[in-house]
């Protein structure tokens, strides 16, 4: 399925964490008011820039039409298996973030997050299929992220597929958060639609709010990686996952590709698509290991791992 974004949230486990980032720091504090100001204002000029209104829903015939939006989004005939009418009237009811971006007067994408230790997670995000590449992602995100800096908190946290190109790419360039830990079939096994036979590997991302990063992405500045003589430890070669070279030089950067399409290889290949789950836990799980962290994505889909010092 394309032309959506997704996210769905949990603490990580202690194992499988990236040893460097800011996954550590942060919390509930007191966000300076000019944080706040530029956050709300970034939020409110990006929303009326793609013609779009970003509000809480409030009211249990909204929670129904985003619990429906949602169901059609990840392809699913119940709700069951995401989120469901009572639980949003719930979270929202006992102040938790429930919010719909509204093109005109359709709803067009959802978010649900709930207040975690020391952070707000953003455990599902959703977006119409016809709404696709139009902004409404990074306006609920940055609707979000003003929504937790107003609330003292100055961290999201939630989980995406590292095999999904484009998701990774707005997580880590288009928001300037982090990926800090790899957790390995986190979910277990899933039957929404979008995952169903799959191992659900997820990477845990970190959006610190208030960080230069996330600054400049929210003032439509992301900060690229270009990586001087790196390492390919995993390669794209006519969509197959190929094991590149290793280094023996703790100082050089890592790259490990991901497919173009992975949701089109599980429907059409899913023995390639099985393949490419393996081949980028084993590279990125080994890198993390050795003390890399995840700085972005290259151009070209690649994930840029940058070495650290281990913890």
């Amino acid at each position: 399925m394309k032309g959506f974004y997704s996210d769905r949230s949990a603490d990580p486990p202690a194992s499988g964490r990236s040893s460097a980032g800011p996954g550590d720091t942060g919390g509930v504090s007191t966000i300076p008011a000019p944080v706040v100001v530029e956050a709300d204002a970034a939020a409110q000029a990006i929303a009326e820039r793609h013609g779009l209104r970003v509000v809480e829903l409030t009211e249990v015939p909204a929670h129904e039409a985003a619990v429906d939006l949602l169901r059609r989004i990840w392809g699913v005939e119940s709700a069951q298996d995401l989120v469901n009418t009572p639980l949003l009237r719930a979270l929202s009811s006992s102040g938790n973030y429930v919010t719909g971006a509204y093109a005109g007067d359709r709803l067009v994408g959802a978010a649900v997050a709930f207040f975690g230790a020391d952070h707000l997670h953003s455990h599902i995000t959703g977006v119409d299929r016809t709404a696709q590449a139009k902004g409404v992602g990074f306006a609920l995100k940055q609707h979000q992220r003003g929504w937790a800096l107003r609330r003292g908190l100055n961290r999201v946290c939630w989980t995406f597929d590292p095999l999904v190109r484009r998701n990774a790419h707005f997580n880590l360039h288009k928001l300037g958060a982090t990926a800090t830990a790899y957790l390995p079939d986190f979910y277990g096994a899933l039957k929404d639609g979008i995952n169903t036979g799959d191992a659900s590997d997820r990477l845990y991302i970190d959006w610190v709010l208030d960080s230069p990063a996330a600054i400049a992405a929210a003032g439509g500045q992301p900060h690229p990686v270009s990586p001087a003589d790196p390492v390919v430890v995993l390669d794209c070669v006519h969509d197959e996952p190929v094991a590149g070279g290793s280094s023996g030089d703790p100082r050089r950067w890592l790259l490990v590709a991901v497919p173009p399409d992975i949701e089109g290889l599980r429907g059409s290949r899913p023995e390639l698509a099985a393949r490419w789950r393996y081949a980028v836990r084993d590279a990125v799980t080994g890198a993390f290991a050795r003390g890399y962290r995840i700085a972005g994505m290259t151009g070209d889909g690649r994930y840029a791992l940058e070495p650290g010092a281990p913890r």
